[in-house]
């Protein structure tokens, strides 16, 4: 019996791309840059954690995380993203909702999302089923995903 769409989704993804696609047809966008980085884990247990940067952070001056600038925090907000919490899988539609239980948005907290999911091979593929409003723009976020290599295998 082939395995389920909750069954392939288990484990650990690393981000390969973000692209912000306007529902008016103009240019697809990269909110997290050209070289994005992230990480999404899928448990047996029922629960997702989502983290999304852009890859080229320029670093801080301090060492101590409660010392940063203001600019330097309002700089890690704007090039982190992250939630997690419980998914939900409906098999037949090919959909993942994420409940999130903690998120860098706020007002995300409490909502479900969901997500239309394919997976060929190793690749993920994960898009907002709902277009959001992203930089004054009404766009349609769509992600790629690779699986990730087992914690510890040699890179």
């Amino acid at each position: 019996m082939p395995e389920s769409l909750r069954e392939r989704l288990i484990g650990a993804w690393d981000l390969v791309d973000v692209s912000e696609e306007p529902v008016d047809g103009s240019v697809p966008r990269r909110a997290h840059g050209r070289q994005p980085a992230g990480l999404f884990l899928y448990t047996p247990d029922g629960y997702m954690s989502a983290q999304i940067m852009q890859g080229d952070r320029p670093d801080v001056t301090s060492g101590d995380w409660s010392d940063l600038t203001p600019e330097e925090y309002a700089e890690e907000a704007r090039t982190h993203f992250a939630y997690s919490g419980p998914f939900h899988v409906d098999e037949d539609r090919g959909l993942v909702g994420h409940s999130m239980v903690v998120s860098v948005i706020p007002g995300w907290v409490g909502q479900t999302q969901p997500r239309s999911v394919e997976i060929d091979g190793d690749c993920l593929r994960l898009s907002a089923v709902e277009p959001a409003l992203s930089g004054g723009v009404i766009v349609t976020t769509r992600l790629r995903w690779r699986r990730a290599a087992a914690a510890g295998a040699a890179e």
